[in-house]
């Protein structure tokens, strides 16, 4: 599964650390731990599909166009693709180039697209996670870095009030060795 887990808006979703906006899973109440859905732009996968089919070469550049929504217009449409439909789990984007290269990339974010419109789990379409606007994506993903950001600050906390109950634990056996000492001389 992709390392960025993200949610479409009513979908709940799993909770991992995101480095980057790129994309997300989503994934619904029945399928909890099957669907690995990522937001692509439709108009440049549509475009990679093409220059594919024409033998053109794929670039880096395309293929983080695709997955990174920050340099998109606001209209631009983000579409889900299930990643289950590339056949191999691996944890991101700069991954799955590294294995397969540009061109296989491309080709695994089209079958990744033909897997989730094949709706291989027979879920019902209001269930589904829907296409969404450039904005409307970046805004789920600042919430959810909010959201995360929240979280590991409580994560923090909670690390920092164990070392001191560590820290009171260790003064009070200090406190009675050398009380346990007397008793034995006495």
């Amino acid at each position: 599964p992709f390392a960025l887990e993200r949610r479409a808006p009513s979908a709940p979703t799993r909770h991992a650390a995101p480095r980057h906006a790129m994309a997300a899973t989503v994934e619904s109440d029945e399928a909890i731990d099957s669907q690995d859905i990522f937001y692509v732009c439709k108009k440049i996968l549509e475009s990679l599909k093409e220059k594919l089919q024409k033998q053109e070469e794929i670039t880096q550049d395309i293929v983080n166009e695709l997955t990174f929504p920050e340099k998109l217009a606001d209209e631009e449409i983000m579409t889900p693709v299930d990643m289950r439909g590339v056949g191999q789990e691996v944890d991101d984007v700069e991954e799955l180039v590294s294995k397969l290269g540009t061109k296989g990339a491309a080709e695994a974010f089209i079958k990744a697209k033909e897997y989730f419109d094949a709706n291989k789990d027979g879920e019902a379409d209001d269930e589904r996670p829907k296409e969404m606007t450039a904005a409307e994506w970046r805004q789920v993903l600042q919430e959810e870095e909010e959201l995360l950001e929240g979280a590991e600050g409580e994560e923090e906390d909670l690390l920092e009030d164990e070392e001191e109950v560590d820290d009171d634990e260790g003064d009070e056996e200090e406190a009675e060795e050398p009380a346990a000492k007397k008793a034995k001389t006495d």
